[in-house]
């Protein structure tokens, strides 16, 4: 008898038919009070031996028809390794195949990153060498948001992750970061804490990543839509990292993102903000040159269409604090399939994948400081 159950953290699936191995019905359930989805992380237990087809059947009205093309889920025993499974989109249904091994399998969307264990690793971290540690404030939900400083440096760099909560590579990324800068034998990593003091809030959207949303808060807002108007009625999660940017200043921010349909890691610019001029372009592509001689997995031939001049949305974090604070300012996007440059056809993009990464941004940052003012 196959059961499958979503009732746990970060999950999110609706079970609507399990009784056929090789005709399970699924549908995923959108974020509590907006109409996103995309998301799906559940359990099938009872399916040894099993040869699993899982239709799910809703995908066509997803948030991001063009994630399905060329896409592969998921799947894992432990919740550490997650192997990629065989997956098709047929225009109108994702059909998942895969014949487990063990009892109880864990299908997602990509590698979670529930709050638990994120409440786990930030316990760890607080204790770690250089950096300190201050509760930001909290969610709707009450739960603490955490921010992190480390380095004595007078430039003020910020990064953050996971505004999205479905987009779990950030809270990937962020834990190869702060292993990094947290490493007193790392040379690179000390010199970049000698130029500038670090300010991290590892995950910005706690809520809806327990509760398994794909893309907003409890209240329903887009926290990546929410800069330019944030409150602590509506987007707190917002409202509370920009209060503290106000406390710093900013002269460097980085903003940790997942991309649902183009299958590369790239970066963003602030490009088509009123105050962009050739000293930003000249910032973001000495960046993004470094990011291409240093990273194996970084490229800068696809991504995002550049507004025209005056027109980009400054509701948006990477827009809103070039804009105020005439800095060098990026969206970071990592694919949830597999990328395309250097690819891993076992894993895809991945966790490990994820924090490797991290650490090459952290020479790249340490080396463009002296440029960023």
């Amino acid at each position: 008898m196959i059961s499958i159950s979503s009732d746990f953290d970060s999950g999110n699936i609706e079970s609507i038919d399990a009784s056929d191995p090789a005709n399970i019905q699924l549908e995923i359930k959108p974020d509590g009070k907006a109409d996103f989805f995309q998301w799906f992380f559940f359990k099938v237990e009872g399916a040894n031996g099993s040869a699993l087809t899982m239709r799910i059947l809703n995908v066509a009205k997803a948030s991001y028809l063009g994630g399905w093309k060329d896409y592969r889920a998921v799947a894992s025993y432990d919740l550490d390794e997650w192997v990629r499974v065989d997956t098709a989109f047929d225009g109108k249904e994702l059909t998942i195949g895969h014949k487990p091994e063990k009892d109880t399998v864990y299908y997602a969307y990509f590698a979670p990153y529930p709050t638990s264990r994120y409440r786990t690793y930030i316990d760890a971290m607080i204790d770690a060498p250089g950096l300190a540690h201050a509760p930001l404030g909290e969610t709707l939900d009450g739960q603490q948001m955490d921010y992190f400083r480390a380095g004595t440096g007078p430039l003020n760099f910020w990064v953050i992750a996971r505004q999205h909560p479905g987009e779990t590579m950030g809270s990937w990324w962020m834990e190869g970061f702060l292993e990094r800068i947290t490493d007193e034998k790392d040379k690179i990593a000390q010199k970049l804490l000698e130029a500038v003091t670090l300010h991290i809030v590892p995950c910005m959207n706690l809520d809806g990543a327990k509760r398994g949303h794909l893309r907003t808060n409890a209240a329903g807002k887009d926290l990546n839509r929410a800069w330019r108007n944030a409150s602590m009625e509506e987007s707190p999660e917002v409202y509370l990292t920009r209060e503290k940017m106000r406390e710093t200043g900013v002269d460097f921010f980085l903003d940790v993102h997942g991309d649902e349909a183009i299958a590369n890691n790239f970066l963003n610019s602030a490009e088509g903000i009123p105050a962009w001029n050739e000293r930003h372009a000249k910032m973001f592509n000495a960046f993004s040159s470094r990011m291409l001689e240093v990273s194996k997995d970084f490229q800068d031939k696809e991504g995002y269409p550049t507004p025209p001049p005056g027109k980009a949305n400054l509701d948006i974090a990477n827009c809103y604090v070039a804009e105020t604070w005439d800095c060098l300012s990026m969206t970071l996007e990592m694919p949830f399939k597999d990328a395309n440059v250097n690819p891993d056809p076992v894993h895809g993009w991945s966790p490990a994948r994820c924090r490797t990464f991290a650490r090459e941004h952290v020479t790249v940052m340490a080396e463009i400081a002296g440029m960023v003012r």
